[in-house]
């Protein structure tokens, strides 16, 4: 899989044209949205088109222009959310986060966005301003319900490395019937304000590993401290 955002020109169909699809890959149409502006990077927004939103991936379309038009994969999207602060962006629209291939070109990516010639593979932010600002809410849970079909895969490290995250119904019967264990598990809250891919994702509800604070702690020593403390 390539990361990043790309040009997208597959059309199918007379006038705009949809979007042509992987089949193979069983992919479909979940959304369909009119007069959605797009914003690269720091550059200036494009003329209205159709946002495509697949089981896949995200299509902008130009809808006057059958060349121009772009798409970024779900697994490319490391963060989206919804932004109404006029202070980050002057008009309501879906933010969101690309991750892109590690080239080891450190140079600044804001400058590749803003730049006459646009190099997709260094952008890392995107826009989507619909025409119609309550649009908003609808498209942030598609995009969520989307995600949550392209789980970041694991590598073999990550497997091999995580044989310790566990869920509770892998615990030993004794162990979780003990009430002074020293081991506690808890769930993450689904966040309502963003949703983000990969090793941070607080949407999927996960199992995490946390230790009591004063495991270290001789409950002999913590009872005579305790004792001369009240002397």
């Amino acid at each position: 899989m390539v990361l990043g955002l790309r040009q997208f020109t597959d059309r199918s169909g007379d006038g705009a044209g949809e979007p042509v699809l992987n089949t193979e890959n069983e992919e479909e149409i979940m959304h369909v949205q009119h007069s959605v502006s797009i914003v690269i990077g720091n550059r200036s927004p494009e003329s209205p088109g159709t946002l495509y939103i697949s089981t896949k991936k995200v299509v902008w379309l130009s809808d006057v222009d059958r060349s121009k038009g772009y798409a970024v994969d779900f697994l490319s999207l490391s963060l989206h959310a919804v932004s109404r602060d006029p202070e980050a962006y002057p008009s309501p629209c879906i933010y969101t986060q690309i991750e892109i291939e590690d080239d080891g070109d450190e140079s600044d990516g804001s400058d590749s966005e803003s730049n006459e010639v646009l190099d997709l593979s260094k952008v890392t932010e995107m826009r989507l301003v619909p025409s119609d600002p309550s649009q908003l809410d609808t498209l942030f849970q598609i995009f969520c319900a989307c995600a949550e079909l392209n789980p970041e895969p694991l590598d073999e490290d990550d497997e091999e490395g995580n044989n310790w995250v566990f869920s509770a119904d892998q615990m030993p019967d004794d162990a979780a019937e003990e009430e002074d264990s020293e081991w506690h598990f808890s769930q993450n809250p689904t966040s309502s304000i963003g949703h983000s891919n990969g090793d941070h994702d607080v949407a999927h509800r996960v199992l995490e590993l946390q230790i009591n604070d004063q495991r270290f702690e001789d409950p002999e020593e913590m009872e005579e401290g305790s004792h001369s403390g009240h002397q």
